[in-house]
């Protein structure tokens, strides 16, 4: 109740509503994340339903706002780049959260090459001058998985566990190498490998 009657009195004292408002006022992600609130928490569906446009109605959408909150083009031409712009970090991230969430349901497959490779260069990565003797073996606890087997460690995050350690050592490498030498202090030890995944 509040809200609605002081967005109502800061449009009649500014001239404009609370998205023009937060663009005259924020920048960067700190806008984009108010739009999305202002958005996402109006009362108005055509506002509401912005948050979940996807990528090629994004212009039809920010028409829509522009006609549903009586913003003329001409008195605010910046307006439309920058809820375009919103809209299009909205649904990007979005997306991306879609596209990460599916490679972390999709289970680590011993039967899958490319997955073997990679657990092959994960091992290559942290253990260099080191042979692991066996796909199978004990030696995977030296860079901190919990069996004989790491397939088993991968269960929370899926084949994402294993794509980011092996994206962590191939491009942080002397740190990633500095980590795996701390996990192994006697008293303040870790599995590296299960803290990575985690």
């Amino acid at each position: 109740f509040f809200r609605f009657w002081m967005k109502w009195l800061l449009r009649q004292m500014t001239g404009k509503c609370e998205l023009q408002r937060i663009f005259d006022t924020y920048v960067g992600a700190q806008r984009t994340h108010r739009i999305e609130n202002s958005l996402t928490y109006s009362k108005n569906k055509v506002l509401q339903k912005a948050t979940r446009v996807v990528q090629s109605e994004v212009d039809k959408c920010v028409d829509d706002i522009m006609k549903e909150k009586n913003i003329n083009p001409e008195k605010d031409a910046s307006f439309k780049i920058c809820m375009k712009m919103c809209l299009l970090q909205i649904t990007g991230y979005k997306q991306l959260y879609l596209d990460v969430e599916s490679v972390r349901k999709r289970p680590y497959d011993s039967d899958n090459l490319q997955h073997e490779e990679l657990l092959m260069k994960l091992w290559n990565l942290l253990m260099p001058t080191k042979k692991l003797n066996a796909r199978i073996s004990k030696q995977w606890a030296e860079i901190g998985f919990q069996g004989d087997d790491p397939k088993t460690d991968f269960r929370g995050m899926g084949i994402l566990g294993l794509i980011n350690l092996v994206y962590f050592s191939e491009n942080y490498t002397s740190e990633a190498h500095q980590i795996l030498s701390r996990s192994n202090h006697p008293k303040l030890g870790y599995s590296y490998a299960i803290v990575g995944i985690n």
